[in-house]
């Protein structure tokens, strides 16, 4: 296998290292929360817009398995276990945590989430920075895949090595105990896949991902909650400074948002970044899209 045919799978996806500067938008009051705490809120990945990242993994599984069913398997029980298993037990699954970067600091489409009223940042960090603080922190670093084609080759990756695994136990297609102790073992692999596969509708965000170590007990780790659209979200703090009480945070270049107010945004924003000592090495440009009262 087994899980080390998966544990390969996912090593290869997260192999890629970013060479440009990696966006992270964010609100006004996300900015002095980020600059004044030194660290990025990462959220439990089955939370991040309402579920429906993790959904899109589930559903592409859900839809191989029915049709490698359909069209014959020697582990149906095993495959059809799977299936039932993936849409009740990921819920409660042990916890991991991402945030999201760019690749483009300057798209509209996140501007009209972030810059209601003209409160929207985008913070450029240095990739070489965010590699060095995840290792320390035992994040990886992957690049989202929105190509239909490679996902359906991972799915099938991985639904070949729980076919495989069980094949390798010698267990009866329906030993039901034997199944649902490789599907939990499964459990922190398949959250570390489904955080970076994204629905293409979204792929010209160029969006990169930092992703936690798996977390099974929060009373155990420093988890957090705050407040989401209609829940409480679990985070989890990926430090942004190398040391404790470090200033630097890494940051290259910072876009304002469109905002009714260019020129004293600009000057307050800089004025706030020169003062906590993260003033970006390339400076602070306006995203030069008109603003639009809504």
């Amino acid at each position: 296998m087994n899980a080390n045919i998966i544990d390969d799978i996912i090593q290869r996806l997260y192999a890629n290292e970013p060479g440009s500067t990696l966006y992270h938008y964010t609100s006004l009051s996300g900015l002095l929360g980020i600059i004044d705490s030194g660290h990025l809120r990462a959220s439990d990945v089955r939370y991040m817009n309402d579920s429906t990242e993790l959904r899109h993994t589930l559903d592409l599984m859900s839809e191989h398995i029915t049709r490698r069913v359909i069209s014959g398997t020697d582990r149906p029980v095993l495959l059809n276990q799977l299936a039932d298993w993936l849409s009740h037990r990921i819920v409660s699954s042990p916890m991991l945590f991402g945030a999201s970067f760019r690749a483009n600091g300057n798209l509209l489409s996140q501007w009209r989430g972030y810059s209601v009223h003209g409160k929207g940042v985008s913070l450029g960090f240095d990739p070489l920075h965010i590699l060095h603080c995840a290792k320390r922190q035992q994040f990886q670093v992957g690049r989202c895949i929105y190509d239909p084609r490679q996902q359906a080759g991972l799915i099938e990756e991985v639904v070949d090595a729980v076919e495989a695994h069980a094949a390798s136990g010698a267990t009866r297609d329906g030993d039901e105990q034997a199944n649902l102790q490789i599907f939990e073992r499964m459990e922190g692999r398949l959250l570390r896949l489904a955080a970076i596969l994204k629905h293409p509708a979204f792929e010209e965000e160029q969006e990169w991902r930092i992703v936690s170590p798996v977390i099974s007990d929060c009373r155990e780790a420093p988890v957090n909650f705050r407040e989401g659209t209609s829940m409480l979200v679990p985070w989890y703090a990926f430090e942004l400074r190398e040391r404790e009480g470090a200033a630097a945070m890494g940051l290259n270049h910072v876009y304002l948002g469109p905002t009714s107010n260019i020129d004293l945004s600009m000057n307050s924003l800089e004025l706030f970044l020169s003062q906590r000592g993260a003033s970006p090495r390339n400076g602070i440009s306006y995203c030069q899209i008109p603003y639009r009262q809504r």
